[in-house]
């Protein structure tokens, strides 16, 4: 049996894998987490009571996160003519129209998110190969196919970010960093909960939340009490 390090001994002396946790509890666990050299990333985990085998019942949309999510996002914009310079003036990190469909074809993918202007989604469809397993593909509902690039690419990099639910029926999002205060934390999940709590599909009976649990990235995932967050 491999032997845990020292840091994950540490871990496991602050929390109960068995134990639910409101939370707030849980934020000052992943803090009191011995530190590493980088600031980690948290992320929320929600296993809902929606079927994603019904089409009904797809859950997928965006959501401006009150104070972003800490990550450095890098956009890739396909666009031309006048669009084409409203990116590149909106900050997108790369931008081009039949140039750069043809690199990301050949398999570049150092990119983040893609936005893209209507009259390019021809070409940009051509893409779905490279951009659809890595869940890159624009799409009007995700406001990442639009004639507002400046608009969509100004809140991407101000924290704007997008959900979808898994085959699984989970939902799996990062919502800032664990340098952030407790009370931003707690902000950024909780207008993340309440969004998708009104998201809801009207097929879905019984409770939508099942389980919720968080975690940071070298950290323990913990378990939240779904009626500690019943306000949300």
């Amino acid at each position: 049996m491999m032997q845990k390090s020292k840091r994950n001994r540490e871990i496991v002396k602050n929390f109960d894998p068995d134990k639910l946790y409101s939370l707030e509890e849980a934020i000052e666990i992943l803090k009191k987490c011995p530190p590493v050299k980088f600031d980690q990333s948290i992320e929320v985990s929600l296993k809902t009571g929606s079927d994603p085998r019904k089409a009904e019942q797809q859950i997928r949309g965006t959501v401006s996160m009150p104070h972003g999510t800490g990550k450095t996002v890098r956009v890739l914009a396909f666009a031309k003519g006048d669009k084409l310079k409203e990116a590149q003036d909106a900050g997108a990190d790369f931008a081009g129209s039949e140039d750069l469909v043809e690199k990301v074809k050949g398999g570049w993918t150092d990119f983040d998110i893609v936005v893209v202007t209507p009259d390019m989604m021809r070409e940009v469809g051509k893409l779905g190969k490279v951009l659809g397993p890595r869940g890159l593909m624009p799409t009007p509902k995700a406001g990442t196919v639009t004639n507002d690039l400046a608009k969509a690419i100004q809140e991407i990099k101000a924290g704007k970010i997008e959900y979808r639910i898994d085959k699984g029926g989970v939902i799996n999002n990062l919502v800032g960093k664990l340098s952030f205060s407790n009370e931003q934390l707690i902000e950024n999940i909780s207008t993340l909960l309440t969004l998708l709590s009104k998201s809801k599909p009207a097929s879905v009976k019984g409770n939508f939340f099942k389980s919720l649990s968080i975690s940071s990235t070298m950290g323990p995932g913990l378990k939240i009490d779904l009626h500690s967050i019943e306000d949300i």
